[in-house]
């Protein structure tokens, strides 16, 4: 199992913090003109799969570009590459290349994918859990970044008792209050994470979250600023079991502004491995 990061709060980004984030908050700093100029370029030859290592070059490029500007280590952040619809081969080909996280949506995709694909790996499930997969997800998953409620969270701690190892977890928090979307309410993350401090086979790495679809980059920023002050406030007071270290947040389309807002993992598919091809 890698070692799991900590987050630090980029400089830029307490340059961000005079007011409350709101949806339709514009905002104006040298971080957000610098991101917009990063992302005009063209996103990783998203054709296809023909250059994964190329692919893995470039996001990591932009990953160091976008840490540097806010006076971060680049490797304070997890580079977790989505391979949701893409064969096994093709995971294959990317771990190759030096990626050491892969994230799955479905366990049952990953039923079949995993057969087929070898080397020190760290794999994440980042798609929703349902209870009654939860023994499979544990023999999978290293890392499961949709706990959203107290039951799953049992369910997962039962399996880890089991096995006589602590589950790794986030929490999943629905920071756009999206009924199309999994997770928690806001003012839920402090009830359920303190519901699960008693189960001494779980351990709650930190907070997950999916902002809404937004028309470019830093649409994502106030939802990021959102989940950062919520870990950063629900710390002083987690169990034991809480440390809360883990940001996963930022997808191929904002990334940058992810990390530039404090992510410690970010969850990248297309950049990487081109269009999904189901």
């Amino acid at each position: 199992m890698n070692r799991l990061a900590d987050g630090v709060l980029c400089g830029c980004a307490r340059q961000l913090l005079s007011g409350p984030p709101t949806r339709h908050r514009r905002i104006n700093s040298p971080a957000t003109s610098v991101s917009r100029l990063a992302v005009r370029e063209p996103l990783c030859h998203l054709a296809g799969v023909s250059d994964i290592a190329g692919n893995l070059q470039r996001v990591r490029a932009r990953m160091s570009a976008a840490a540097q500007r806010c006076g971060r280590d680049a490797a304070a952040v997890r580079l977790i590459g989505i391979s949701k619809t893409q064969p096994a081969a093709v995971v294959q080909r990317a771990i190759d290349a030096g990626l050491a996280d892969v994230g799955e949506n479905y366990v049952q995709e990953m039923i079949a994918k995993r057969p087929g694909v070898h080397g020190a790996v760290t794999w994440h499930l980042v798609g929703h859990l349902q209870r009654n997969k939860a023994g499979r997800a544990v023999e999978l998953f290293d890392v499961i970044h949709s706990v959203d409620s107290r039951a799953l969270g049992q369910a997962l701690a039962r399996q880890g008792e089991r096995r006589q190892q602590a589950v790794q977890i986030l929490v999943e928090v629905n920071v756009g209050d999206e009924r199309s979307k999994s997770g928690i309410a806001i003012d839920a993350a402090e009830p359920l994470i303190a519901a699960l401090g008693d189960l001494r086979w779980l351990r709650i790495e930190g907070l997950m979250t999916i902002p809404p679809p937004g028309s470019k980059p830093d649409d994502s920023r106030p939802y990021f600023q959102t989940l950062r002050r919520l870990r950063d406030r629900l710390r002083a007071t987690a169990p034991a079991n809480a440390p809360l270290r883990e940001l996963s947040m930022g997808m191929t389309d904002d990334f940058e502004v992810a990390i530039e807002e404090g992510a410690t993992m970010v969850r990248v598919g297309r950049a990487i491995f081109g269009e999904r091809t189901g």
